[in-house]
C-alpha cells in the first residue's frame, strides 16, 4: 500500500510539472504576441516622422493597409482574453493545490501510522495485561479480567466501598475511613461485564483483586477503563494455552479432531471424514466385485 501511495504521489508531481510547463510556454507566446502588437502600434502612432515616397512626397499620413487594423484588433482581443481567463487558472490551480495537499497530510499521517506499526518491537504483554501507574496491575484471559490494587496492611472487606456494574467501576475506601474522598477507580470500563459473574476478594490483607466476567469472552481489551494509560497494543496478545485434560469430552473430541484433521493435511493424507467415506467406497466395491470402479468419479 506504501508502494502505491508513493507511486500516486510521483505521478501527480509529475502531471503538476508538465502542466507549469506548458502554462508557462502559452504565457511566453502570449506575451511575444503582445509586445509585437505594441511594437507596431508604437510605429503606426509615432508622430513627427516624415516618410517619403519614390516620387518625392510625405506619403507619413497615409491610410495603412487594411490589414493592420484588424490584427491589432485582433491581438488586443487576444491579449483582453488572456487577461479574463487568468483569474480562473489561477482559482483552480490554487483550489487544486488546497486538494493535492489535503490529500497529501492524509497520506502523511496514514504512512507515519503504519510505520509505527511496523516499528513496535515491543515484548507481548506480560500477563496479556499491564500497568496503570497509581493504580492497579491487571491481566485478562478471553473469559475475564483480573485487577491487582495495593491497600494498606490490614485492609478489610468493611473499609472498601466496591461497586461493580456493567459499564463502570468504583473502588474506593468506605465512609468510615480518613480516605473516604479518594477514590482509586472510579470510570467507565472499556467494554461490558457480566455483573452476577464477577467478584471481589481481599488477599494478604493489603491486595484487593477484582476478576470481572466479560461479556464477550471473543475478544481482548487494551485497558480495563477507558481513561486507563498506557494501552496494550492486542496484536501483540498470546492466547493462553489450553490443556486437553481441562475440557468437557465433547469439546476435547472435536479438538482432537482438528489436530488430527491438521497432522493428515500436512502429509498430504486423507482427514477423519475423507477417510470415512473411502472406507465406506471399499466396502461397497467388496460387496459389488462384478462392478468396475475404474472410470468411477466419486463425490
Amino acid at each position: 500500500d506504501i508502494y502505491l501511495k508513493d507511486k500516486r504521489r510521483e505521478e501527480e508531481e509529475k502531471l503538476k510539472r508538465r502542466e507549469a510547463a506548458e502554462a508557462k510556454k502559452k504565457k511566453k507566446k502570449k506575451d511575444a504576441e503582445a509586445a509585437a502588437a505594441a511594437e507596431k502600434r508604437k510605429e503606426e502612432n509615432n508622430e513627427g516622422v516624415i516618410e517619403m515616397g519614390e516620387d518625392g512626397f510625405d506619403i507619413s499620413n497615409d491610410e495603412p493597409p487594411p490589414s493592420s487594423k484588424p490584427a491589432a484588433a485582433k491581438v488586443a482581443a487576444d491579449i483582453s482574453d488572456v487577461k479574463s481567463d487568468a483569474p480562473t487558472i489561477s482559482a483552480t490551480k490554487t483550489e487544486q493545490h488546497k486538494t493535492d495537499g489535503s490529500k497529501d497530510d492524509n497520506n502523511t499521517q496514514e504512512t507515519e501510522k503504519e510505520e509505527e506499526e511496523e516499528e513496535d518491537n515491543s515484548p507481548p504483554p506480560i500477563g496479556n495485561g499491564g500497568t496503570i501507574d497509581g493504580k492497579y496491575v491487571w491481566t485478562q484471559t478471553l473469559q475475564e479480567l483480573t485487577i491487582n490494587i495495593p491497600l494498606p496492611e490490614n485492609t478489610r472487606g468493611r473499609d472498601l466501598n466496591v461497586v461493580i456494574s456493567k459499564k463502570h467501576l468504583k473502588v474506593g475506601f468506605a465512609k468510615k475511613n480518613k480516605n473516604n474522598n479518594d477514590f482509586i477507580v472510579n470510570d467507565n470500563l472499556t467494554k461490558p461485564i457480566i455483573v452476577d459473574d464477577s467478584l471481589w476478594t481481599i488477599e494478604d490483607g493489603n491486595r484487593l483483586v477484582l476478576t470481572l466476567q466479560k461479556s464477550n469472552q471473543m475478544e481482548w481489551w487494551d485497558a480495563p477503563c477507558q481513561s486507563d494509560f498506557p494501552k496494550i497494543n492486542i496484536q501483540k496478545v498470546q492466547p493462553e494455552n489450553s490443556n486437553l485434560s481441562d475440557l468437557d469430552g465433547e469439546t476435547r473430541q472435536t479438538v482432537e479432531k482438528m489436530m488430527f484433521d491438521q497432522r493428515q493435511k500436512a502429509l498430504g493424507l486423507p482427514t477423519a471424514d475423507e477417510q470415512k467415506k473411502l472406507d465406506i467406497l471399499e466396502k461397497f466395491k467388496a460387496s459389488h466385485p462384478e462392478m468396475d470402479f475404474s472410470n468411477a468419479k466419486i463425490n
